[in-house]
Formats: C-alpha cells, structure tokens, sequence
C-alpha cells in the first residue's frame, strides 16, 4: 500500500522514472490490489519505451503487454476484451515486435468476438488495413475485404452516431447563449476529438480501399453472389450502398439488388434506393415520392440526416440547387451538428455567384456568405474540420479583397441578397 501511494503520487505529476521501482513492487507483488496499478503503469512503461532501445526496451514492451494482459484478468468489469487486445495489437505494430498476422489476429479476435467494444479509430484503421495487404498478398478474397470494410464503417457510423447525438445537444446550448459548466465543456471537447478522430480514419479507411471497390471490380462479384445471397437483407443493402456510392447505379445489377431488398425488407434504405432508380429513369415525381418515403420510414435521426443529405447530393449533381439546399436545410433541421451538410451549402452559394448582385463587387461577396457557412461547418462538425476551414480560406481569397473593399467605398456597408440566396452580409470594415 505505501509504494501504490507512492508511485501514485509521482505519476500524477509525471515523474515516471521516480515511479518505476515501487510501482514494479506493486505490479509483481500485489497485482489485483488497484486499477492504478494498470492506469498509471501504461503511462509509466510507455515513458520507458520512448527514453530506451534494444534489449532493455524489449523488455518494457514485454511488461506493457503483461500489463494489459493484468488488465482483463483482474479487473474485467473496467476493461473490454475489444480495448485490450487493441492497445496489445497497436503496440506491436507501433514498435515493430509482431508481424502482420500475429497484429491481424489480435484484431480480428476482438472485432469478431467483442465488436461493440471495439472502438479504437486507429485500430478500426490498422485492422480494415491488413485485411486489405492480406488480400493484395493472394490471402484472402475481395469479398472478405468488402465484408470487412462494410463493417468496420458500420462500426464507425455506430460512433458517430452516438457523438453526433452529444454535439447537437451543446450546438443547441451554445446557439441558444447558454453558459457551459467544466463537466459540460470537457464533455463536449471530447466529444469534438473523438468525432474528428472518426472522420479522419473514415477518410483513410475509404483511401485504402482505392480502387478495388471500383464498379468493374464490384459488379461481378455482386453477380456471382446474388443468387446465393438474394435473401440476405443486410448483404443486399450493403452492395447496393456500395454501388450507390460508387456511382455504379447505372448498372442492371443495382436494379436487381434494390427490388429484392424492398421485397424482402421494405425500408428507409430501399424507398431512398427506388428513388434514385426513378431519379436515372427521369421520373422525378416517383423519385421524390420514395425519396420522402425514405425520409418519413425513418425514426433514427442520425440515419435520417444522412438520407437527406444523399438526396441533396443526387439533386445537386442533377444541377437542381434550390431543391438540394432545401433538403441540405433539413438535414440540418434534424442535425444541427452535421457539417457536410453546411459545407453543401457554402458550395451552393458559391457556385451561385454570379446569379446574386447587380455590381462585380456584391456578385463576389457571395463568397463571404460562403465562406461564413463553411466556417459553421468547421464549428459544429469537427469530423470536417480541416478540409472545412481550408474550404473557408479559398472562398475568403475569391471575394473582394482590402483594395476592392476601399476603391468601391462599401467598408463595413451590409449587402443585401436578393436571388434565391437572400439573406445579407456585412462587408469587412477597413
């Protein structure tokens, strides 16, 4: 009990190397004494790796496993198999002491037997990514990685959903001129990293995959397992989400897919899928007619802004703006904190420059209306947080600048928008 204070009391203020020799007492002594025991000593040994090498390293990496391994064993109700068997597995590949299989197998362990825990983002990244050099190596088939990828980013959604779900809340508060307490701000912040962190392994997750999901690789694996997977409900909307994303839809195949998913489970999914059917059909009152059938069989409200941003999209690329931005509204309507949906918007105002203003100079302050938009993106979602401020910056450098502002004698002037934009905005003050 004296060196578990003791090593406590310089591990709180990260002296760690004061903390090593009782702490190790303790460790090899009385392991089920304490979760400090485990806390502290993760940070402890993870010191002692950075500060060494060789054959001393090695064995502070030895221990750190045996820590985690203590981790399950005694204290099973504070930690999850999926979390163990991640950090195990991220310190192997971090410091190079396993190979790819062994690293693959402590993931696959824990995604398959305790995916609910599995909540790691670089670890969902590492895992999706042996699968794929596995496969690249002759050792496993598309289908497996495509099964992979599917649900890994079912998982991911799962989190974010969740996250999302926290970040309306305090949007809401914020907006409302609430004041936020420690808890509530600490909460919200982590909720902002963990919804960053999820966004960026999203991104590296779909940049892995590259161009094996591609249509000519998809199409005929789909035709090769239709028949054997037709009843399949959760296959069938996989592979039509995946051909939907792909901008595969075009194909028969897709066809085949959606008229079996609403026959065998008629849902949110397969109403939004008839409408983009009837949308490459140009039968634009059916697709509207499935696509707020969509929006009206779902209940999940994260589910249902990301529905209603597809079909903004779809309205979008067809080049209908004003429909897009209604529905890109409602996306927001149903999730203050969705980003994508503000960054939609930026682009919309922004491509509408030159329908809004009578002069050169109000056409291109549209881009600070923009760029306003993007900046709220950046704000409320930090998942798009870097590409949104970036977006912010490049609309900033289209409107008029310093120069502009003074030759036309509009500094600090409010502009009024009178095309379907409408709204104002305040010219910078010079």
């Amino acid at each position: 009990m004296t060196n578990l204070s003791v090593f406590g009391e310089h591990a709180k203020v990260k002296n760690y190397d004061a903390a090593y020799e009782p702490w190790k007492m303790v460790f090899d002594n009385c392991p089920e004494i304490h979760p400090a025991t485990y806390i502290y000593g993760e940070r402890i040994l993870k010191d002692k790796i950075k500060k060494t090498s060789g054959e001393e390293q090695k064995g502070y990496i030895n221990t750190l496993m045996s820590v985690y391994d203590g981790e399950l064993k005694y204290f099973p109700k504070r930690y999850s198999k999926a979390d163990v068997l991640a950090k195990k597995a991220l310190l192997m590949y971090d410091e190079k002491t396993g190979n790819s299989k062994e690293i693959l197998g402590l993931l696959d362990d824990a995604f398959q037997n305790d995916r609910e825990n599995f909540s790691n983002p670089k670890a969902l990244y590492l895992y999706f990514s042996l699968v794929v050099d596995e496969y690249e190596a002759g050792n496993k088939d598309l289908q497996e990685v495509f099964d992979t990828y599917d649900a890994v980013n079912e998982r991911i959604d799962g989190e974010l959903a969740g996250l999302s779900k926290v970040l309306d809340q305090y949007v809401a508060k914020e907006e409302a001129g609430e004041t936020l307490g420690a808890k509530d701000k600490q909460k919200f912040n982590n909720a902002k990293i963990n919804t960053e962190s999820y966004g960026k392994i999203g991104g590296s997750i779909d940049s892995k995959l590259g161009s094996l999901a591609d249509c000519e690789n998809l199409i005929p694996l789909l035709q090769k397992n239709f028949e054997a997977k037709k009843n399949d409900a959760q296959w069938l909307k996989r592979s039509a989400g995946r051909m939907d994303a792909k901008e595969c839809s075009d194909d028969p195949m897709f066809i085949k897919l959606v008229e079996a998913l609403h026959a065998i489970e008629p849902s949110s999914k397969s109403a939004y899928y008839l409408g983009v059917l009837n949308d490459k059909k140009g039968s634009s009152s059916d697709a509207i007619k499935y696509y707020n059938e969509a929006v009206s069989l779902e209940k999940d409200s994260y589910k249902k802004a990301d529905i209603l941003f597809k079909i903004g999209v779809k309205y979008k690329q067809a080049g209908k703006g004003t429909t897009a931005y209604k529905y890109f509204k409602q996306v927001l309507d149903v999730q203050p904190s969705n980003g994508k949906a503000y960054l939609q918007i930026a682009n919309l105002y922004a491509n509408s420059a030159n329908q809004c203003g009578s002069t050169a100079f109000e056409k291109r302050a549209v881009y600070w209306k923009a760029a306003q938009m993007a900046r709220k993106a950046a704000q409320v979602d930090p998942s798009v947080k870097s590409h949104a401020s970036q977006t912010a910056a490049s609309y900033e450098g289209r409107a008029p600048s310093k120069q502009d502002i003074f030759s036309s004698g509009m500094s600090g002037k409010t502009i009024q928008f009178n095309c379907w934009i409408g709204g104002s905005v305040k010219v910078p003050s010079i």
